[in-house]
């Protein structure tokens, strides 16, 4: 699953990540309809979260970290419990864990229905069954961790409504179920699209899912990433 590659940068991202942020080139080159059920701006108040799971979290927080009305990107873990959120033990495939991303936005300028626009589009490919690329296991699964009865019920219609209107050459396989706990992974793992643009495994990798997203969805995209550590 590790795949070595030359420079010892590269093969240490590697074990840290393997090649889940990989994303398919159907994800990335299209547009998808936006939802037909979401959260009207002018209803929302206060900053709000979305948790949701892709692949690796790098590609996740550094794509999601260019979205306008993003305050805040934190990679960590959901679907298991905090004892064993740890980078080692999500890694073991038992431990329910998902790689993740907890996004905080402002949803008088982004709604969580146009989130999940990205998420499905340009973010990862949500067809891939416990997989991203050529990575596979549970904690590599798509899939989105709704924290209200309204984002459950925003993300449900969605997914039906690509479905239906068949989308995707394959049936959308993310699972979506309430969330129980989010926990923030090891701090080598935060901003690390951003603190390693050039590294030859985010350049494969992730760097295409920002690009699509400018490309794609301009009105959503800002060129300045909201930084984790320096709390932009």
């Amino acid at each position: 699953m590790h795949t070595n590659i030359k420079t010892t940068v590269a093969a240490l991202a590697l074990a840290a990540c393997g090649m889940a942020c990989q994303v398919g080139a159907e994800a990335v080159n299209k547009a998808i309809p936006a939802p037909a059920l979401d959260t009207p701006a002018a209803e929302a108040t206060g900053a709000q979260t979305a948790v949701l799971a892709g692949g690796c979290f790098w590609g996740l927080q550094g794509m999601f970290e260019h979205v306008q009305g993003v305050t805040k990107v934190v990679a960590g873990y959901s679907g298991g419990t905090k004892e064993t959120a740890h980078y080692e033990m999500v890694g073991t495939e038992t431990t329910g864990h998902a790689e993740s991303v907890e996004i905080t936005f402002d949803p008088k300028k982004v709604t969580y229905g146009q989130l999940l626009r990205l998420y499905f589009s340009v973010a990862h490919d949500p067809t891939e069954l416990n997989r991203q690329g050529p990575d596979s296991g549970p904690s590599y699964r798509s899939e989105i961790f709704f924290t209200s009865p309204t984002q459950e019920r925003v993300a449900k219609a969605y997914m039906a409504q690509l479905n239906q209107g068949k989308v995707f050459g394959k049936p959308i396989a993310t699972k979506i179920e309430a969330m129980k706990g989010f926990y923030p992974a090891e701090g080598y793992h935060q901003d690390y699209l951003i603190h390693n643009p050039t590294q030859p495994y985010i350049v494969r990798n992730d760097l295409p899912k920002i690009e699509a997203l400018k490309k794609v969805y301009p009105e959503l995209y800002r060129e300045t990433p909201v930084m984790l550590s320096s709390g932009r």
